[in-house]
């Protein structure tokens, strides 16, 4: 935990902990404002959006840019977006605010291959394990503190107390990683004039750039855009589904997500150590398995132990797919193109099961954007026609990834440096 690393942990854990308040109730906040649940899968629908014009030209600007200028632009530029759930009148307010915040995705190919640069192959598992713990360490109570400010202030007023917290946090970590960020690639200025013909060009060169991906890779590639799609059908309507039929509070929900927080970061590192000493692929097939496994229960679940045994489980699986994905992920992207192939493809840390109200982050990617938008609005009309109806469809998809996974992953027989 040094360099590079340590500081994308820091400014990763102010943004974690804000995040992890806000957006697990993100959707309650929306139908407090007069929405609907379709209304939810549009508002979240609209949040990769920017991503069909940012992330070719992002990964683009990732290798041949300055990364931390990248980074810290697009930090100022969310603190600003969240000014729109600060002062909303109506869920609209909150649908602008999800549309400019997908034009944030500008840093994550960026982020995302200094991360890459900066771990050494044989240590990249509990690299990226060490970091998601340090960075997710703040974040454990973070979903519990905001359930219980919520139960006191109220799902509006509350929601937008988070929100200024989390514009707060934007604007500390953006200027840590403008003033601390080392770069890792030499730099070639871009002319203004240049900026056309380097977008058009970022989509001439993604179909040669996939004839590159080794058989691993571009099964990875379909298990990354896959499980973003169960997320994004489900992730918004756990917390619904908590507080409507199973009769949790937000203070409930909250306690259940720290403790999940909590147990995966309790996991994440020694997983990442297994995952370096035996292998990647073991540890993603046997956490999709678990995942298959307890996800659909949480539909009879009854009680808050029983809720809380769930995403125990959800967390432990997700400690060990994390990591050994994201490693695996780097092991087979050539180091000249791993700025570009991480804007289409992501990090690789996609989290199946996730319950934080959304889904996106560095893990996705340009391929991934239409697929959330389609699923994100299909989400809200699956919780209207049939309220279970969600996370039938993630088990489906999740029994799918472990036969992609069974087929075709294999370790890297020489990781790319």
């Amino acid at each position: 935990m040094r360099g590079n690393v340590l500081v994308l942990s820091i400014s990763g854990a102010l943004g974690m902990f804000s995040r992890g308040m806000a957006f697990p109730f993100t959707p309650l906040f929306i139908l407090s404002l007069g929405g609907e649940p379709t209304d939810i899968g549009w508002v979240f629908a609209l949040g990769p959006l920017g991503g069909l014009l940012v992330f070719p030209i992002a990964g683009y600007l990732a290798d041949h840019t300055s990364r931390a200028k990248l980074i810290a632009f697009t930090d100022y530029f969310s603190a600003m977006a969240i000014l729109f759930y600060i002062f909303a009148q109506s869920w609209h307010w909150i649908a602008v605010a999800r549309l400019l915040q997908g034009f944030a995705v500008l840093k994550n190919p960026a982020s995302s291959a200094i991360i890459a640069d900066s771990l050494p192959p044989n240590n990249r598992g509990r690299g990226m394990a060490t970091m998601m713990t340090f960075s997710g360490a703040l974040a454990i109570f973070a979903p519990y503190v905001a359930g219980e400010l919520l139960n006191y202030y109220g799902i509006d007023f509350g929601v937008r107390i988070l929100y200024a917290i989390m514009a707060l946090a934007y604007i500390i970590g953006a200027t840590i990683n403008l003033i601390f960020i080392k770069e890792t690639t030499e730099t070639t200025p871009i002319q203004t004039s240049d900026l056309s013909q380097n977008f058009k060009q970022a989509y001439i060169d993604i179909p040669a750039m996939l004839k590159r991906f080794p058989r691993t890779l571009k099964a990875l590639s379909v298990i990354v855009i896959l499980g973003f799609v169960a997320n994004a059908i489900s992730s918004p309507f756990w917390v619904v589904y908590a507080k409507n039929h199973i009769g949790l509070s937000a203070a409930q929900w909250g306690f259940v997500l720290s403790i999940e927080a909590a147990l995966g970061n309790l996991v994440r590192i020694p997983a990442g150590f297994l995952s370096d000493r035996y292998g990647r692929t073991p540890f993603i097939f046997f956490s999709l398995l678990l995942c298959g496994a307890f996800i659909p229960l949480f539909i009879i679940a009854d009680t808050l132990a029983y809720v809380m045994l769930i995403r125990c489980i959800i967390a432990i699986a997700m400690a060990f797919f994390s990591p050994a994905c994201g490693a695996l992920l780097a092991d087979n992207i050539p180091r000249d193109i791993r700025g570009r192939v991480m804007a289409n493809i992501g990090r690789g840390s996609v989290r199946i099961g996730a319950a934080s109200g959304g889904t996106g982050g560095p893990g996705v990617g340009f391929l991934t954007i239409l697929p959330i938008f389609f699923a994100s609005l299909a989400g809200g009309y699956l919780y209207t026609w049939h309220t279970a109806s969600p996370f039938i469809i993630v088990l489906i998809i999740t029994l799918i990834l472990v036969a992609l996974t069974s087929a075709f992953v294999r370790d890297a027989k020489q990781a790319e440096i």
